[in-house]
């Protein structure tokens, strides 16, 4: 099989077209492409099969010839060959070419290339249609890729035959397939005359040998013989070139030729005149397709199939179409591809049907606003009426997935129970079998549900996302901003507790404003005092008034009123025996609800003597915690997917909940990259994938997918007035601790998952054990809902969740006892019931093991996906290796987190608010050891109680449990461990040595500025400097080449080769220049000439060239401030100078030769320098010494350059010595701290 695989890989594939000649015919003026378009349209006939000529074999094979030739040609060019100008292109840009072979290769899979359809007759018969577009285009245009001309051309084919969307977007892939095969044809002509070049000059070199070893002067010469028929003219003109250069003695008979140009019945003018024609015409069309390469990979396609798609066009007639984002218009079109694919109609004809149906006559005009929206009937409810109305066939797969979707809640339930059941009797027949009963199987059975459940769950959401696709919610783009209708209120419910935490809040604001600067979107601190025995503290006016002054100076500094705090009293809550903030997050939310709708009754204080008013309008609040990060537009993002028609809530005022739409949207939130002492062990292992996703895509959400319906996290978007009336009357005072879940299920929840927030994750498990702690009583305080009348009306789906929830919670104290009762049940088998636990407990391993089968993603290597496969199954070990060391810990922590509850629900009736912030309990833990106390004890008290009932009940079986009762007692250490911060890696530590080297390195750099930006380069850096083969400065400059010198200007002062004063006249003279320099819109272009400062051709900005310069300009700025705080420190210079000095004793070193001198001998130069260095190694103490020392260095250096001088002019080397320049660099660098000194702090040579 391997060998007949080797043979089709190497057998020859039929070139399209029917013959090797290049696609090249007469070049068409944009008239006459147009007729011809329209002439095509007309003559091509479409056949009904899909299986046609293949492409991809073609393109392997040109593939290898390419690279063929450009071996070929690499190797003529080292041989010192002459080769031609369309040679040179392949030369010089066959990475490019590679680049579109490859992109061939992954954009044109063959179920894609299937559905294309196949031209019925002509010399392309069998090939798609597009490629007889594509190849008419290129051999018309001379393979010149000109996007008017294919935009001109598309849309005049379609006039007379409209092209489907798979069509215009195979278009690149065609052209790109089109000129592989073009420019393969040329390298064989390439390759043909390269090779009847060499054999007509290895002929003449020949006779050249012959003639110069003969005196003879008529000895006769060897004949040549002409080669192939299709290597004759090139080889007859490189005859002729060559026999034209002066030879010695006898030349070479033409004769030969002549016989063969009177068969032709041409001339040796004509012959010369046909090859050097062809090989301009090569030449051209080399340089076409090579640059045209070059533009398809950067044309903006999907403009371009927008503007000339008929469908497009058709659903451009809505007003609200063009209002939506690309990926939404997108699904649209691939929505009427799918219907068109599989009914009688075309996709023209399935777009007017949709506009049709938003379109009803003022008789009969819609009920409902959705029915007027296109997307209502391709993407939304109104898809499978209207697959109905055009005669869709689904297919089989569809119709099954479509019915366990339709009923998708008592499917998934009825799904996990069942697997769930089926998983659990395998332990519990094998218990049976061995005589166990039945109060054990019962025992057994209880708490063996809830692992069983963990591996079902799991495998049925790999499962389910493995077979739907992620769900792109529609948006629109709002390309101009929010509009006043949509003006959206960004808060930050939080609690002031320190004046630094309160300018930290505020800092965290202005940064949120300036990542999405939109004018209708405001910023706001909701904000209460900590919880207190009294109604007002003593720090409270502080802490309100250091809130209320930096709100005033944010407004101040970006004009207007975009900064709101809004503080709310504290009340008496009998409940929780404090005053506090009335509800906590949940009350601050409502409160400011109403606030928003001009309540006056709310507990916000007031302000400034004014009482605390909200502008009017807001339609939707996003909520974050102190800790969430936005990205940069993220808020118009999530407004323009709220924004949607199809997205926009429907409220049922009977039902009292969003029974259509989304009330909330709720972004993914991703950890954000830990601080160094924050990236733990724990932290890698259980926060998953951290920081700023570049490639942020829709990712799988099982609810979201299957339902519907996202779960809300308290971190997202909600519309107002729709939040407000779904929750209105639902829970009473002092019942609801977690209410994010709670409000998600009236007001309906849509994950955006393309969409990311950036939050912490905590580092130290203490802090994740509390946070969970909270959320599980959160999660039991909703018993009433879940099975009480306050449930009332609740949907199926939310109900299940918040049982998932309670699940979830029960998992690890499941899991504990259910190794307790294996080990304390006599004749249990034990082996099976440990590894059933541990399966469950391993069951990531597993998932991540099955997703290592998966191919890999486009453009993703099999070794890149194997290795992230491998890295995914070492995280998951590691997770479920931490999973079981702290499964008794965590059991633990649940039991007393629902016990509380319980009792506090159920008994007490109090303290059902009682909450610690993320902030206060990550302030309440540290790494000393005497924290490991209290943990050791309740792990202590566990696994007592677990050996204990083992010894009661089984005592034979206490050796089998006392590996895991050990692991447990030890937890608390291991969890220690992992919440450790990481330790210095010694890697990481410079040693001496390389420090000292480092900085000479830097030297050496900064050298390269000091000669380079001058005043004719206009005090800017020239990009390069060529040494060899001859020097030649690049005077061009760029922004990033801009911020980097400014910053070298900063670090060569930090490292004392250059002073104070200098430095600021180098930065000076750098950013006067930059002041002048042409922009666009504040945006420094991408290329200055340094000479002259114009902008170089073609005129662009770069988006990372000027984030880079904003970079450096900012910590340029950050380092002016630094050193307005810091005194002069000279001996930071005196190092800097010890640097240059050293690299002035390395150039004397290498001197080695003995050439003698009589002024200046190599022995008392290096006497001298040994005697300066030991002058820099000086210590003063006081002024006086300083000023001993400043005056005599500057008097040493001059006398040290003087002697380097004689010495290179006796030597004749003072133009190419290195040790002439670093003698001279050291003597500026001291004048450059000697200035410092003599204007900053002229008193020290008075001292």
């Amino acid at each position: 099989m391997a060998k007949r695989r080797e043979q089709r890989r190497h057998s020859r594939v039929d070139h399209p077209g029917g013959e090797e000649a290049p696609i090249r015919f007469e070049l068409f003026s944009t008239e006459r492409l147009v007729q011809h378009a329209v002439s095509l349209a007309k003559a091509q006939k479409v056949s009904s099969r899909k299986e046609g000529q293949k492409l991809i074999p073609r393109v392997s094979e040109n593939s290898r010839v390419l690279r063929a030739a450009y071996k070929a040609v690499a190797k003529a060019v080292h041989e010192q060959h002459a080769i031609t100008p369309a040679a040179e292109w392949l030369l010089d840009n066959f990475h490019v070419i590679e680049e579109q072979v490859t992109d061939i290769h992954l954009d044109l899979p063959e179920s894609y290339y299937r559905e294309l359809p196949k031209l019925a007759g002509g010399v392309l018969a069998g090939y798609p249609r597009i490629y007889g577009i594509a190849w008419a285009l290129v051999a018309h245009t001379d393979s010149r890729f000109a996007p008017d001309l294919l935009t001109v051309f598309v849309r005049a084919y379609q006039t007379i035959e409209p092209l489907t969307l798979g069509e215009l977007w195979a278009i690149p892939i065609t052209l790109r397939v089109l000129l592989v095969e073009n420019l393969r044809r040329l390298a064989v002509r390439i390759m043909r005359s390269q090779t009847s070049r060499r054999l007509a000059d290895e002929f003449v070199d020949h006779a050249e040998r012959i003639a110069a070893h003969t005196d003879k002067p008529d000895l006769p010469l060897p004949t040549p013989v002409l080669p192939s028929g299709s290597l004759r003219q090139a080889y007859a003109v490189q005859i002729l070139q060559r026999l034209h250069e002066p030879h010695p003695g006898a030349v070479v008979s033409l004769d030969f030729l002549n016989e063969w140009l009177d068969e032709q019945g041409i001339s040796l003018d004509e012959i010369v005149h046909r090859e050097h024609t062809d090989q301009i015409a090569g030449n051209l069309t080399v340089r076409n397709i090579i640059t045209s390469m070059r533009a398809i990979s950067a044309f903006d396609w999907p403009q371009f199939v927008e503007d000339v798609s008929l469908v497009d066009e058709c659903l451009r007639t809505h007003d609200g179409y063009g209002d939506m984002d690309f990926l939404t218009r997108d699904r649209y079109r691939h929505a009427i591809e799918d219907l068109a694919k599989r009914s009688p109609h075309s996709e023209l004809e399935i777009a007017r049907k949709v506009i049709a149906q938003v379109q009803p006559s003022s008789k009969h005009p819609a009920a409902n606003g959705q029915h007027q929206e296109p997307g209502y009937y391709l993407i939304g409810a109104g898809r499978y009426v209207f697959e109905q109305e055009v005669g869709y066939r689904p297919s089989f797969k569809q119709r099954l997935l479509r019915v366990y979707v339709t009923h998708a809640g008592l499917a998934y339930v009825g799904s996990l129970i069942l697997l769930t059941l089926l998983l659990l009797a395998l332990p519990l027949s094998t218990s049976l079998a061995a005589g166990l009963n039945g109060f054990q199987l019962f025992l057994l059975a209880l708490f063996g549900m809830f692992p069983a459940s963990d591996i079902a769950v799991g495998l049925m959401n790999r499962f389910i996302i493995g077979s739907l696709p992620p769900r792109h919610l529609p948006r629109l783009a709002l390309k101009d901003g929010i509009p006043e209708t949509l003006s959206t209120f960004v808060v930050v419910p939080t609690l002031f507790v320190s004046v630094a935490r309160v300018q930290e809040q505020l800092s965290q604001m202005e940064i949120r404003y300036l990542s999405n600067p939109d004018s209708h979107v405001r910023y706001a601190l909701l904000s209460d005092w900590t919880d207190a025995e009294l109604e007002t503290m003593p720090n409270d006016d502080r802490l309100l008034n250091a809130a209320t002054t930096a709100v005033a100076a944010l407004n101040t500094k970006y004009g207007g009123q975009r900064f709101f705090v809004f503080h709310r009293k504290r009340l008496w809550n009998p409940s929780e025996g404090k005053w506090m903030g009335w509800e906590r997050k949940r009350g601050k939310l409502h409160e400011f609800n109403r606030l928003l709708r001009g309540a006056t009754d709310t507990s916000f204080l007031p302000i400034a003597g004014k009482p605390a008013v909200a502008p009017p309008g807001a339609c939707y609040v996003i909520t974050l915690d102190d800790d969430t990060k936005l990205p940069m537009g993220v808020v118009s993002q999530l407004v323009g997917v709220a924004a949607h028609p199809l997205n926009q809530p429907v409220f049922d005022p009977i039902a009292q909940c969003v029974v259509d739409g989304y009330g909330i949207f709720q972004p993914r939130v991703t950890p954000t990259l830990p601080h160094r002492q924050e990236h733990s062990m724990f932290h890698r292992i259980f926060a998953g994938a951290s920081g700023t996703d570049a490639y942020s895509s829709t990712v799988s959400e099982l609810y979201q997918d299957l339902f519907a319906l996202g779960t809300y996290s308290g971190k997202g978007l909600y519309h107002v007035d729709t939040f407000e009336a779904a929750l209105a009357g639902r829970v009473p005072e002092n019942t609801q601790l977690s209410h994010d879940l709670f409000e998600s299920v009236f007001a309906r929840c849509a994950l955006v998952s393309d969409i990311e927030f950036f939050e912490e994750f905590p580092s130290h498990t203490e802090v994740a054990a509390s946070r969970e702690h909270r959320w599980t009583r959160g999660d039991w305080q909703l018993l009433p809902w879940i099975f009480g009348p306050r449930g009332k009306g609740m949907p199926t789906i939310g109900r299940w969740k918040m049982l998932d929830n309670l699940r979830r919670s029960l998992s690890a104290p499941g899991a504990f006892l259910f190794l307790v009762a294996t080990w304390a049940i006599p004749d249990a088998p034990q082996l099976l019931l440990i590894g059933f636990v541990l399966t469950a407990l391993a069951f990531p391993v597993i998932l991540a093991i099955m997703d290592g089968f998966t191919s890999p993603r486009r453009g993703i290597s099999l070794y890149t996906h194997l290795r992230t496969v491998v890295e995914n199954v070492l995280w998951a070990i590691g997770n479920s290796l931490v999973a079981l060391i702290l499964l008794a810990q965590h059991a633990w922590l649940m039991m007393d987190a629902i016990a509380r509850t319980l009792v506090r629900l159920f008994i007490t009736r109090r303290q059902l608010l009682n909450w610690v912030t993320a902030l206060q309990a990550k302030s309440t833990t540290s790494h000393t050891l005497k924290n490991l106390i209290r943990p050791l004890g309740s792990s202590f008290t566990v696994v007592i109680g677990a050996g204990a009932v083992v010894l009661l009940f089984n005592p034979g079986a206490i050796m089998a449990a006392a590996p895991l009762l050990l692991l447990w007692w030890l937890a608390p250490v291991v969890a220690r461990t992992l919440s450790l911060p990481p330790r210095l890696d010694r890697a990481e530590a410079l040693l001496p040595q390389d420090s000292a080297q480092l900085r000479l390195i830097g030297r050496r750099i900064w050298h390269f500025f000091t000669t380079f930006v001058t005043v004719e380069e206009h005090h800017l850096p020239p990009d390069n400097f060529q040494e060899d083969p001859q020097a030649v400065i690049a005077h061009r400059s760029s922004p990033t080449n801009f911020g980097l010198y400014l910053l070298s200007v900063m670090a060569a002062r930090d490292f004392g080769w250059l002073g104070l004063l200098d430095s600021v006249a180098r930065l000076e003279a750098t950013v006067t220049t930059l002041s002048i320099l042409p922009r666009l819109k504040g945006h420094f272009y991408n290329w200055y000439d340094t000479q002259d400062l114009h902008i170089l051709e073609p005129p662009y900005i770069s988006t990372v060239d000027s984030g880079n310069l904003a970079g450096h300009l900012i910590t340029l700025a950050q380092a002016c401030r630094e050193i307005l705080r810091k005194p002069l420190n000279f001996s930071t210079a005196l190092v800097g100078l010890a640097d240059t000095h050293q690299l002035l004793m390395t150039a004397l070193e290498k001197i080695t030769d003995d050439r003698r001198t009589h002024t200046v001998t190599l022995k008392e130069l290096r006497h001298k320098f040994v005697a300066f260095g030991e002058l820099l190694d000086s210590s003063p103490t006081d002024p006086k010494e300083w000023g001993l020392l400043w005056r005599q260095l500057k008097i040493k250096a001059d006398t040290l350059l003087d002697m380097v001088r004689s010495f290179s002019d006796e030597r004749n080397d003072d133009g190419e010595s290195e040790l002439l320049a670093w003698a001279i660099l050291l003597r500026d660098d001291i004048l450059s701290h000697t200035r410092d000194v003599e204007n900053l702090i002229p008193w020290i040579h008075v001292s």
